[in-house]
């Protein structure tokens, strides 16, 4: 987006850093592409008033578009202010050729009433201290850990700061420092957010990430390589699981639907983190993958999983593994964005080999030509000497009250999906069977019926809610689940968890904030007796039996 037109250029360090001259009449006036540059209208700089010369921007709107930038710490590229509530990509696309964001190196100048305008707003921007984690005050320059620790420590005993000046209170911190940090960070302001407003760090009315919050990736946060080094996230404090329950040896299987992801978000230090961290803590071996918006966003995981650049997975003290991926040619399932693909990513060094996968093709069509059932995708896998299969699963969530009647068109396709029946002769016919993913329903529900009837067992109850959010952390539903055929039910060691804990990262966007979770879906982890033991699991350079079978050719 933007064209070749933008002033897409890094946010100012220091409140004397301006560009794009305060601009005089619209940019639709203008003839000629320096023209269109010259007047641009800086929106980390701009007013309220100012804003609202933008077509489509009304009072609301251009409040909704200060408080967001103050949260954010100014917009980073012309694209951001699509995130903004009331612009979203429609209005963006209209208003995109008068907007820029400021420069460095830029030559043009502000007037000198506009300056001491930015210079008020400078001082409101950056990292709210009042409502900062020790982990956000280490994003701004100049505040060590000691210090940030001790900011938070005063807060607790002395309440809120009513000021910047108040945090030379702080032990550690004179007012050299604070000369150094006052422009990165500002007190709470009194006035209420607009009742219209996303943008708010503390006043919210929704409680899940916004679809589109999800498109900074590493390259737009100007990250060194490693990831991010000044936020640092707090990881649970866990010894990974021995591979061995009662004296048996184990392996972790386990189902997890990615919300969206596309190669964007699976670029997110945060997310990045959380999603490989997650598997290494928690001794997942095998894991299925549903809601892939790019085929190729499951093997960023997989490629960090076994290069280790972030800073948590480099301090990690036990063998990473050897990791494989692969997703389905075709899309699988449907999200908000468009249609999704499924994959698998496994630890090849812990005796797991895949023989084959298929796209499963639903039987029944309906009268728009749009499949009534949801495709599944099936892959063979060894554990051992054990031969696995695996369908992976991607419902859309049940209609709500209302929105249970089928139409001719997609979305509403997508919401009357059901299991196809063309599964039942894998059921038959397969004997060490799993069916994992997404089911976007509880297992009580009608719609499961097929896999009751060949006596299939569900391992999560419906009482065991599956999804998140950072405002409902013990979730609400149960969509996803494992189910295990008869006879794979008797090597299942009795033990499935609904992981929960380090799911959120700072560098998440969550609703127009930070410190969002990676996923709305929790991941499903169910643990089975195998026969290779953990001396062999531990072993990151331990050779995969080549068993003559051909590799799929989007394996990585």
């Amino acid at each position: 987006m933007g064209g070749n037109l933008g002033c897409h250029r890094s946010i100012p360090k220091d409140p004397t850093d301006f560009s794009c001259g305060k601009r005089k009449f619209s940019a639709a006036c203008n003839f000629g592409h320096i023209l269109v540059n010259q007047e641009r209208l800086n929106i980390n700089t701009a007013t309220e008033e100012e804003l609202m010369t933008l077509p489509g921007v009304n009072r609301t709107v251009a409040q909704n578009i200060v408080e967001y930038r103050d949260c954010i710490g100014g917009f980073k590229k012309v694209e951001d202010l699509a995130l903004v509530s009331g612009i979203g990509a429609t209005k963006l696309e209209a208003i995109k050729l008068e907007i820029c964001v400021s420069s460095r190196t830029s030559s043009s100048q502000h007037s000198p009433s506009s300056l001491r305008k930015d210079l008020d707003h400078q001082s409101c921007t950056g990292v709210n201290i009042n409502t900062a984690t020790a982990a956000q005050l280490m994003s701004i320059r100049g505040i060590t850990e000691k210090i940030a620790r001790n900011i938070v420590v005063y807060r607790a005993e002395h309440g809120p700061f009513k000021s910047i000046e108040d945090l030379v209170r702080v032990n550690h911190i004179n007012s050299s420092l604070l000369d150094k940090v006052r422009f990165q960070v500002f007190v709470e302001r009194s006035r209420a957010p607009s009742p219209n407003n996303n943008g708010g760090m503390t006043s919210s009315t929704k409680c899940h990430p916004s679809p589109t919050s999800f498109s900074i990736g590493s390259d737009d946060l100007d990250l060194p390589p490693g990831g991010p080094t000044k936020i640092i996230s707090v990881r649970p404090n866990v010894e990974p699981p021995p591979g061995l329950r009662d004296g048996k040896p184990v392996v972790r299987l386990a189902t997890w639907s990615l919300e969206g992801c596309s190669c964007d978000k699976a670029n997110n230090p945060g997310v990045k983190e959380v999603v490989c961290m997650t598997l290494l803590e928690n001794d997942i071996k095998l894991l299925a993958v549903q809601d892939l918006l790019e085929r190729e966003a499951l093997d960023k995981f997989c490629v960090e999983l076994n290069q280790g650049t972030l800073a948590s997975m480099r301090r990690w003290k036990w063998p990473r593994g050897l990791w494989k991926s692969v997703v389905s040619e075709k899309p699988i399932g449907h999200s908000s964005k468009g249609v999704s693909y499924s994959g698998f990513l496994w630890d090849s060094s812990s005796g797991i080999d895949l023989k084959d996968t298929a796209v499963l093709e639903p039987l029944v069509v309906n009268g728009n030509g749009n499949h009534a059932y949801s495709r599944l995708y099936l892959a063979h896998f060894f554990v051992g000497s054990y031969k696995l299969t695996v369908v992976n699963v991607h419902m859309q969530a049940t209609a709500s009250p209302g929105e249970s009647n089928c139409k001719n068109h997609n979305t509403d396709d997508a919401k009357c999906q059901r299991i196809s029946p063309s599964i039942q002769e894998i059921l038959k016919v397969e004997k060490e069977l799993v069916v994992l993913g997404d089911f976007g329903t509880s297992p009580q529900s009608s719609e499961l019926d097929i896999l009751r009837k060949e006596k299939l067992c569900a391992l999560v109850p419906s009482n065991q809610f599956t999804n998140i959010s950072t405002c409902s952390p013990q979730g609400t539903r149960c969509l996803d689940n494992i189910w295990v055929s008869r006879s794979l039910k008797k090597t299942f060691s009795g033990h499935c968890i609904v992981v929960r804990q380090g799911l959120t990262n700072p560098w998440i966007p969550d609703n127009w904030s930070w410190g969002g979770v990676a996923s709305d879906h929790c991941p499903v982890v169910a643990e089975f007796y195998t026969d290779v033991f953990p001396k062999e699991l531990s072993n990151p350079g331990m050779a995969v039996v080549d068993r003559g079978d051909i590799m799929p050719k989007h394996e990585r």
